[in-house]
């Protein structure tokens, strides 16, 4: 039997929704600790996946990209990741059973062919590059010839981006607040993405020397202060400008209460509802939870922890 424990991600922006250049996609992530998946598997005569039904499906799905003919598996799902929410609970689902399958029957595969088989990181490629690897990352997107569309990665099969920059998070903590609002998902994701895109060059060229020249930098140099500044100003750039646009008031007012009590800088993943908050101890970090929950409390509810980045990818053990 093996267990795997694959971490959540924070997905920041995506970079380049024009495709002048005839890329498209792109973006920026991190990796966290919590919430994740973690699920414990073993070989059988069928296929069977026990635990919560969000990530059933894709966990049965993923199985059967892999799987060698005549095999089964039994997976049971320990702690799940809420689906739809920010996070890419699917993507670090459909990894986690199929890398299972892989480590059971000793197929060989790498991260990147397991994503390739069961199709995830057709848009980002943080979700991939976390589960392989953690960290802070930045990825490359695709070739707009390729993938022919600007679609979400669950309406994309292009194969997972090139990572670019990957570097360890610093020891920052990181607040989530996970509002009781729901995060677009499926045919409305796909509508959103049909509808904004292309995104104006003069905002992917803001954007993408912000990252290069301002956020990369201060990963490395560990300057919380312009990293903070990174994350306030993409919020109103973009098409995160547009993903914050859809939200409800309570969730952007999560974000703004989270930018003026203590949080470097606060921002949105990915379509949300999650939002993140940056924060340099442990002190500020309690205290910008108990107000963000009563915020919620008092609004459209929802709960607040405090975690810090992954930065080693999912762990893989027998038992």
């Amino acid at each position: 039997m093996i267990t795997i424990k694959s971490p959540s991600r924070l997905h920041l922006t995506l970079i380049d929704m024009n495709a002048q250049l005839g890329r498209v996609d792109g973006g920026a992530g991190i990796s966290l600790t919590s919430p994740h998946v973690v699920i414990c598997a073993e070989r059988s005569d069928t296929v069977e996946v026990m635990g919560d039904p969000s990530l059933r499906g894709r966990m049965e799905n993923a199985v059967k990209q892999v799987l060698p003919e005549g095999e089964g598996v039994h997976i049971n799902i320990e702690e799940e990741v809420l689906p739809h929410v920010g996070f890419g609970s699917g993507t670090q689902a459909a990894l986690s059973a199929a890398a299972a399958v892989n480590e059971l029957y000793g197929l060989g595969m790498s991260v990147r062919e397991l994503a390739i088989a069961v199709g995830r990181g057709g848009t980002s490629g943080i979700g991939v590059a976390s589960f392989e690897m953690g960290g802070f990352i930045v990825d490359g997107g695709h070739r707009f010839d390729e993938k022919g569309s600007f679609s979400p990665s669950s309406a994309s099969r292009a194969d997972p981006a090139p990572v670019l920059f990957r570097h360890d998070f610093p020891e920052w903590d990181i607040v989530l607040a996970l509002p009781e609002s729901p995060g677009a998902h499926d045919a409305k994701e796909v509508d959103i993405f049909r509808k904004e895109c292309p995104i104006p060059i003069n905002e992917v060229q803001e954007l993408s020397h912000l990252i290069l020249m301002k956020m990369m930098p201060a990963i490395m140099e560990q300057d919380i202060g312009a990293f903070g500044y990174c994350i306030n100003h993409i919020q109103n750039i973009g098409f995160k400008k547009r993903e914050v646009q859809l939200q409800h008031q309570a969730v952007r007012d999560v974000m703004t209460l989270m930018q003026d009590n203590g949080a470097y800088g606060a921002g949105m993943s990915s379509f949300g509802p999650a939002v993140y908050g940056i924060v340099d101890n442990k002190e500020d970090a309690s205290y910008l939870q108990e107000d963000v929950q009563e915020l919620l409390d008092r609004t459209i509810g929802g709960r607040v922890i405090v975690t810090k980045a992954n930065n080693t990818g999912a762990q893989i053990r027998r038992v």
